[in-house]
């Protein structure tokens, strides 16, 4: 165990290094693809290439087209992967690799801008390439400094950075990422409105201010959402009790029999618009001090039209 948390320790370490070493070069290279026409081609070798798979991988989800070369097939037809005004991110620890190096002159000839995330800023394939970043660490995580641990973390570290920036430079939005992303709970939590999932009608406890508890129980037990929603005669809002109320009212009351809704009900519940995604209804519920597992759905008008629960964003794990 001590062995795992040094060699993850370590791996951290690299990526803070290189994060700190970032500078103009790195706005450089998010300028040059967020102005690229075309389409971005990244390529590496073994380890390397891992990664510049991951990262076009990324690159697609995030908005831009890009799409991986094996660069030991690129002389054998692939090649004609590049278009005059493509980009390109070659990957590479020791910026030497024979494959890569080959890449270059049909680079030149279609004019492809060139980044290159190396291990070693002074090699042949950093010195041809128009923005170099630099991925270099001072030694891997294994006792032997041999396997590609901490190099590997910091140049994929290094790809997601320059991905998720460029996602930014085009303004790249959660609504765009949905439909990216149709297949996934992620894209479901961005591309459905809660209208779509909540509870309405008569699945529903519907309370008024002035109904018992024991009504509030018994209408709770009947519709098991773990809430009822308290409602004016208009449908306004009046407020939420949930499963947690009921048992601080036990807890403060001998007796509850005398107690109304009004008396135990959450006044200002948090709640969520009909037209809000569930990405949005799961971020209300989660991020804040103390989590909650249900919201009020209210329309504009402040009626309320149902609940949604946190249980109902879960369903497509």
């Amino acid at each position: 165990m001590n062995a795992a948390r040094a060699l993850m320790l370590a791996e951290a370490e690299a990526i803070r290094t290189v994060a700190l070493r970032l500078d103009g070069r790195f706005a450089a290279a998010v300028e040059r693809l967020a102005a690229c026409p075309g389409k971005i081609v990244t390529s590496g070798v073994g380890k390397s290439g891992r990664i510049a798979e991951k990262l076009a991988a990324t690159l697609r989800g995030a908005g831009s087209p890009a799409v991986y070369l094996h660069p030991g097939e690129a002389p054998h037809g692939d090649l004609g992967i590049y278009s005059h005004g493509d980009a390109s991110v070659l990957v590479s620890k020791s910026g030497t690799t024979r494959e890569l190096l080959a890449l270059l002159p049909a680079l030149r000839e279609r004019s492809v801008a060139l980044i290159a995330i190396v291990g070693d800023p002074d090699s042949p394939l950093a010195q041809a390439a128009d923005v170099v970043l630099d991925a270099s660490v001072e030694r891997e995580a294994d006792p032997h400094n041999l396997a590609p641990t901490s190099s590997a973390a910091a140049a994929m570290a290094l790809g997601d950075a320059l991905a998720l920036a460029l996602m930014g430079a085009r303004q790249f939005t959660p609504a765009e990422f949905a439909r990216t992303h149709p297949g996934g709970r992620l894209g479901w939590l961005l591309g459905t409105h809660v209208s779509e999932v909540m509870h309405t009608a008569a699945a529903v406890a519907w309370v008024a201010p002035e109904d018992p508890v024991k009504q509030v129980i018994v209408a709770m037990t009947e519709r098991p959402l773990g809430c009822a929603c308290v409602l004016h005669p208009d449908r306004r809002l009046a407020g939420l009790i949930t499963d947690g109320d009921l048992r601080r009212a036990l807890q403060s009351h001998d007796d509850i029999r005398s107690l109304s809704a009004a008396a135990i009900m959450t006044r200002t519940p948090s709640t969520i618009a009909p037209e809000a995604t569930l990405h949005q209804a799961l971020r209300e519920m989660e991020e804040r001090p103390r989590q909650i597992s249900v919201l009020p759905v209210v329309t504009g008008e402040g009626c309320c039209a149902g609940v949604i629960r946190l249980h109902d964003l879960y369903r497509r794990d």
